[in-house]
């Protein structure tokens, strides 16, 4: 597993659009709501596509070197289409729900290396547009087991550099993938929990650090199931006792919408981070742990088990005031 750490590199500037459903849940400050699934558009696909476009003509400048992103489409097809004729380099990258930070990692170690000096990640997810991509249209009526997530509508694109500003990018570990052996493709929580669990243990193993170092543990969307796996896998495999931690997926909608065990998708943890612990002045030392179910619905359908991953990346507020 490759870790690091980095000098000056800074978060400058973020634009969310989060969904109806969102909208109802418990974020703040979100820069743009979308009051239905379609946003003017024909088709689902052209509103997820519409979403990302929007975010990135609210963060590129003159000084954008490159655009790294992706989301759950085949093809990343939402990511690609937005990025049609902008004239800036583009790497289309896909790590299911990890793909925010994975783009994150990537554009850092850019920008550490001196290649470039701004970059911009962004990804997006869109519920009906990713249950049509991975499981069963909405409209087919399919039951849902109650351990299953809801996939979370928006888009968030963030900028990075080396200009000074209060939020900080300290490191970042890149995960490996894990296979516990795990077949149901309703049961991400479970399928991705030991890989959140093997990347964190890992960080802290490079950093010297440990869970307590940090105000908090930032998880993608493993859901209620899935965040109580991590709970005990990190006790019983590492003696870890994690108090510190939250799952965007668990918190995003309020219990009273029912959406399962919480919800998921790429755009599910950087729509908490951005607008919710960023927004927290209680919350200096952050570890983003964005997790990534890499199945395939052929595959699945084929009775093959389910691999995961796990990309980290560590920030620090140097002041109360947000970006």
């Amino acid at each position: 597993m490759a870790s690091f750490i980095y000098k000056d590199l800074y978060i400058n500037n973020f634009y969310s659009i989060a969904g109806k459903n969102e909208n109802n849940g418990i974020l703040k400050n979100v820069n743009k709501y979308i009051n239905d699934f379609y946003y003017g558009e024909k088709t689902i696909e052209d509103s997820e596509i519409k979403m990302q476009k929007e975010v990135l003509n609210n963060l590129i400048n003159t000084k954008t070197d490159l655009i790294v992103g992706g989301d759950l489409m085949n093809q990343i097809t939402a990511t690609s289409s937005s990025n049609v004729n902008n004239n800036i380099s583009f790497l289309g990258v896909y790590n299911a729900c990890a793909t925010f930070v994975e783009s994150m990692i990537i554009i850092s170690n850019f920008i550490n290396g001196k290649s470039i000096k701004e970059g911009i990640s962004i990804t997006s997810s869109h519920n009906l547009a990713s249950e049509k991509q991975f499981r069963f249209p909405i409209e087919y009526g399919a039951q849902k087991p109650s351990y299953t997530t809801f996939t979370t509508t928006g888009s968030v694109g963030c900028v990075l550099s080396k200009n000074k500003s209060n939020i900080k990018i300290k490191g970042s570990t890149i995960g490996s993938i894990v296979d516990m052996g795990i077949k149901d493709a309703n049961n991400m929580g479970a399928v991705m929990a030991p890989a959140a669990v093997k990347t964190l243990k890992e960080h802290l193993d490079y950093t010297k650090t440990s869970v307590n170092d940090y105000d908090i543990i930032l998880t993608g969307d493993l859901g209620s199931y899935g965040t109580k796996l991590f709970k005990i896998l990190l006790k019983e495999d590492y003696n870890i006792n994690i108090k510190n931690h939250i799952d965007a997926g668990s918190i995003i909608y309020k219990k009273e919408q029912e959406k399962y065990s919480g919800g998921s998708g790429p755009v599910c943890l950087p729509l908490i981070l951005f607008n919710n612990i960023l927004q927290n002045k209680k919350y200096k030392k952050i570890l983003a742990i964005a997790t990534g179910s890499l199945h395939s619905p052929m595959l699945v359908n084929q009775k093959h088990s389910i691999p995961s991953i796990a990309h980290l990346i560590s920030l620090e507020v140097t002041n109360d005031n947000n970006i």
